[in-house]
């Protein structure tokens, strides 16, 4: 249960604990923020410019990866709010006295450091973003610190009784709906957007030959590790299950109509030419609620909470003095 309430912990909490550690400039800076580079001013502690435009800039990289627009002010004035947010949280956090050893420091840093394919990469993410470890360290602690303090206050305090569960997963049945999916494995002859009439005509002719051996009585998931051109070939053309709408529409409309065990004729597509064998189906159904309730338990509560720190937030910011040197913002 415990690693189970850290994973979830750590998707939720991610963009709070990265914009809780706002990486300073180089080293050889330390003459401090001057007037003109400060953005605000939260309780006496000073924001920078330079950690204001680094949460700007993780901001838009979120955006985009979610495909949400933002224009450039709803990125500003986003970023302003988190970081804000982020800075009142530690704040509240070491005023009840909250800290973290070195040694749990050291192990998160190796954490991130063992996503990095070699030691040359990790070297130079630092000489890019003109870090050092001291400096990662130091922030690094910053936002475990803020992490403790939100498990302690808010996750190990939540939770959402089964009754609110099943009653979310009554009045939200269509989200619990599996469409109708089918198994399916296929042997494909690429043929390439460009190719000329022969090459098509080559294309064709293997493709008739291998359903020639097919119809003689050979193994479907052999033939397709032997011969077949697409990526699925190593698992015998096995494509796993899969519902209307992820399949190239030539390739779905004979998949589903198809029986289980069935081989179609030749099928062709933008891909080239195919053989499909349907090896299951699934009717359209509902996923029962013994199944799905834990994570939906897990998701009420990280729901729960982030509209708790939020409010909590908020709260701490009326009653804190900040303030802001943006033109226009307040």
């Amino acid at each position: 249960m415990k690693c189970r309430k850290k994973a979830w912990l750590g998707a939720f909490t991610a963009a709070l604990i990265l914009i809780a550690t706002p990486w300073p400039a180089a080293a050889e800076d330390n003459k401090g923020p001057s007037e003109n580079d400060k953005v605000a001013v939260v309780n006496g502690a000073v924001i920078t410019r330079l950690e204001y435009d680094r949460v700007v800039d993780y901001v838009k990289q979120q955006a985009m990866r979610s495909g949400k627009q933002l224009n450039d002010d709803q990125l500003r004035e986003k970023a302003l709010k988190q970081i804000i947010g982020s800075e009142l949280l530690y704040q509240a956090a070491k005023k009840e006295g909250i800290d973290i050893d070195q040694k749990a420091v050291d192990e998160r840093l190796e954490q991130w450091k063992a996503r990095f394919p070699n030691e040359e990469a990790y070297k130079q993410a630092l000489s890019k973003s003109k870090l050092s470890v001291p400096q990662i360290k130091e922030d690094l602690k910053r936002a475990m610190i803020i992490e403790k303090f939100i498990v302690q206050n808010f996750v190990d305090k939540t939770t959402v009784p089964e009754k609110d569960i099943r009653t979310y997963y009554d009045s939200h049945s269509d989200l619990f709906k599996q469409p109708e999916q089918v198994q399916a494995s296929h042997i494909l002859i690429k043929v390439k957007p460009e190719a000329t009439d022969k090459e098509k005509a080559e294309a064709l002719k293997k493709i008739k030959e291998v359903q020639e051996k097919q119809k003689k009585g050979g193994d479907f998931t052999k033939l397709a590790k032997e011969y077949s051109q697409g990526p699925s070939s190593a698992k015998g053309g096995d494509l796993g299950y899969f519902a209307r709408g992820q399949m190239v529409p030539a390739f779905e409309e004979v998949a589903f109509k198809l029986k289980k065990g069935e081989v179609s004729d030749i099928v062709e597509t933008r891909f080239g030419y195919h053989l499909i064998k349907v090896t299951g189906a699934k009717p359209e159904s509902t996923v029962p609620f013994d199944e799905i309730k834990v994570r939906l338990g897990q998701y009420l509560k990280q729901e729960k909470i982030q509209k708790e720190v939020k409010e909590y937030v908020d709260k701490l910011r009326k009653e804190a003095k900040v303030e802001v040197f943006l033109k226009g913002k307040s």
